[in-house]
């Protein structure tokens, strides 16, 4: 059995979140606050960040890792504005120095609350943008267009019911999502208590997703 190696980093407006905030945030009122009142020290932060994270990301891809997934889970906590400021280039940045190395390795981009930043993550350079499951699979895809892949979208608390609902879950976003450019997955990453059976339902029918799609509803 072949499967993929995903590498993953941080991106940089949320490694600075995390640095400067000194642990997670309801409101980022601290990195804001410096974003606001010191843009230009924040600014220098995160092109440095960008630069460490695409050497990082290369180094990865040396190493092994056929796909690179790019949390920017925080940038959600910015307005359209502030994240086309303090998140949108740096992500950029590291995108074109990875592509520049590896112009063959696709590279995805997560942000957590992203439905209002859909269209923008897209102009980050990245060949696909996962999407949370706070937007509807087949608006993403229309706001994204056909050249962006996609990946999710099923709410992680899904698996929590029954197998029959996973199933039915899992077909709707498929169909969503269309024929091409979709890597199944959940919204965000699997919750704690999930029933580990749930979890292998999961993974097992969406191998066998297109003789379930092949059958009449």
């Amino acid at each position: 059995m072949e499967a993929a190696v995903l590498g993953f980093v941080g991106a940089p407006w949320t490694l600075a979140a995390y640095a400067i905030e000194g642990k997670s945030s309801k409101d980022y009122t601290v990195i804001k606050s410096m974003a606001f009142s010191q843009p230009v020290m924040l600014h220098q932060l995160l092109s440095k960040l960008a630069d460490a994270i695409a050497t990082y990301a290369s180094y990865q891809i040396q190493s092994g890792a056929q796909v690179v997934q790019l949390f920017d889970s925080w940038a959600g906590q910015l307005s359209p504005e502030d994240y086309e400021t303090f998140a949108l280039p740096y992500q950029q940045q590291v995108v074109s120095q990875v592509k520049a190395a590896h112009p063959n390795t696709p590279l995805i981009l997560y942000i957590n609350g992203s439905a209002g930043l859909l269209e923008r993550m897209a102009q980050s350079g990245v060949d696909i943008v996962s999407v949370d499951w706070t937007v509807d699979m087949a608006e993403a895809r229309r706001r994204l267009g056909p050249t962006v892949g996609v990946q999710g979208n099923i709410d992680p608390c899904a698996l929590f019911g029954s197998q029959a609902f996973i199933r039915d879950r899992i077909l709707d976003t498929i169909r969503k999502a269309g024929n091409q450019g979709h890597i199944l997955n959940l919204g965000h990453g699997i919750l704690p208590g999930t029933p580990e059976e749930n979890a292998a339902f999961f993974f097992e029918t969406a191998k066998q997703a297109d003789r379930l799609l092949a059958v009449p509803a």
